[in-house]
């Protein structure tokens, strides 16, 4: 595992205000995983789209089996065996899955012959063991099962190089394991992959070097087998890291939240929470474990008034109305999406006026002069600023150019910063962010639990409810099938719940 398909040397990369890449060397060798490691806003994302052509470095050089390349585009990097896969999948949704693979691919001709796509994608999907169904709509299928259409992709125009970024961000454990199987596989038949992660337990599993970057530099480069997880979160982060979090201690004070004989129906008609009955109480977190696609959507949507429902729903004895959010809000709930840009965020609004977004609902007054006067929430804002560590030159910084990992801490100063949530609804809370960030989230929501918010959280990472909840409820196509000790010595009675076992 000697020669170097990839070689990146003194790699610069600017954009206005930032140095995203600052001499960055790096390489990969014929036959390994290289994991690139770093925070939100690191840079691995920016190095890996010179690598495809998506951006054109500053300065630096880029060698392709010892031969300096010039890649202007991503069309270049596919014709030297380079494909990527980006954290938001390029599918179509109303094509299956032999259309998708089709699209683009040049030797097909006007009308393509599909029939000959779909028999090469049964013959990939043997020789790596991926398990897709040719014939499926892309919206049918999971979010694991679309990761694998766009490795199919890349395999199909014989990609030697891939590109991994943040692979398994939207993915459940047992989808990542899968994801895990077919990268070996990949490795077996000759392929070179850079996965690009800030989970330290996956790149310890998957990789076999570990390159660093913490703002913009390569801080160190590791064999994976010489390292450990304290040891590459120091080095991400620049400080020891606390992995494992104290619960909190907290007094459990009477239901906040009670749900009775819950139903809700999902986007293609059919009833994905069934008769859900369940209690959250003051100073408590109870997580919601189970494969995504089980209701945990719909159930987070319908308790937030985004979805309609049949069923009672009360907070601190208020009953809710079905489809309004207006009344969580004036009843104090606090909601943390799982999706923060499409959801949560207004990308093209400044960070000062996405923390007060909702300020003209609030319930201390009907007319707030804030929302029509909004330059008088700059200094109130940079409070907020302050206190959630959010890593912005200005407030006045469109959302969008913020890291993931930013983007959630201005969510989290929004819904608990500016207000005393009495219940906080969080799904998936720290998906796609970095231990340091991670870190931060945990200690903000044990803060609310302790000074007695109720907290429902919803979360694929069943170390995450281990890490932060007080009871566990494990949800199987739509119903609580039982309750377990979030403790780690559980992990095989959940798992067995989460195929469908009843306790």
């Amino acid at each position: 595992m000697s020669e170097k398909v990839l070689e990146l040397t003194k790699i610069v990369k600017r954009f206005p205000g930032l140095t995203a890449n600052d001499n960055v060397d790096f390489d990969l060798k014929k036959g390994e995983v290289h994991a690139l490691l770093g925070e939100n806003g690191a840079g691995k994302s920016t190095l890996m789209n010179i690598v495809y052509g998506i951006y054109k470095a500053d300065s630096g050089e880029l060698k392709i089996n010892g031969q300096k390349v010039d890649i202007s585009s991503p069309r270049k990097a596919i014709e030297y065996g380079i494909g990527m896969i980006q954290q938001h999948f390029s599918l179509v949704p109303s094509f299956d899955v032999t259309q998708n693979v089709a699209l683009g691919l040049k030797d097909l001709g006007i009308i393509p012959e599909l029939s000959r796509v779909k028999k090469q994608i049964i013959e990939i999907s043997k020789r790596y063991k991926i398990s897709v169904d040719p014939d499926a709509k892309i919206w049918q299928i999971s979010a694991g099962e679309q990761q694998r259409v766009e490795i199919i992709k890349l395999l199909y125009v014989k990609s030697q190089i891939m590109i991994l970024d943040e692979p398994t961000a939207i993915l459940t454990p047992q989808e990542a394991d899968g994801l895990f199987e077919t990268i070996r596989e990949m490795k077996k038949n000759g392929a070179s992959v850079i996965f690009i992660s800030h989970k330290l337990k996956e790149v310890l599993a998957i990789s076999d070097r570990v390159t660093v970057l913490r703002h913009g530099k390569v801080i160190g480069a590791v064999k994976t087998s010489e390292t450990n997880e304290n040891e590459l979160a120091k080095m991400m982060v620049g400080r020891e890291v606390v992995l494992k979090i104290e619960k909190k201690s907290s007094k459990i004070s009477e239901d906040v939240l009670k749900v009775k004989d819950l139903h809700v129906m999902s986007d293609k008609g059919l009833e994905a929470v069934k008769g859900l009955n369940f209690e959250v109480r003051g100073g408590e977190i109870l997580g919601i474990a189970g494969v995504e696609g089980n209701g945990q959507r719909e159930l987070a949507e319908a308790l937030y008034g985004m979805r309609t429902y049949s069923g009672s729903v009360t907070v601190n004895g208020a009953q809710m109305r079905s489809g309004k959010v207006m009344d969580r809000i004036k009843n104090n709930v606090a909601y943390i999406p799982q999706d923060r840009k499409a959801d949560a965020l207004c990308g093209g609004l400044p960070i000062y006026q996405n923390l007060f977004i909702k300020a003209f609902s609030s319930p201390s007054m009907t007319f707030n002069p804030y929302f029509f006067v909004p330059e008088r929430l700059r200094s109130p804002s940079l409070r907020l600023i302050k206190d959630y560590s959010i890593s912005a030159s200005s407030a006045d910084l469109e959302v969008k150019f913020l890291s993931g990992g930013t983007m959630q801490k201005v969510v989290l100063a929004r819904e608990i910063g500016n207000s005393s949530p009495k219940l906080i609804i969080a799904v998936h809370p720290t998906r796609g962010l970095d231990v340091g960030a991670e870190e931060f989230v945990y200690n903000a929501l044990l803060d609310q639990k302790v000074k007695g918010a109720a907290i429902l959280l919803i979360a694929g990472d069943l170390y995450e409810i281990f890490n932060l909840s007080d009871r566990v409820a494990v949800l199987y196509e739509g119903q609580i099938i039982g309750y377990s000790q979030p403790d780690e010595s559980h992990l095989e009675e959940i798992g067995l719940m989460m195929a469908g076992v009843k306790k």
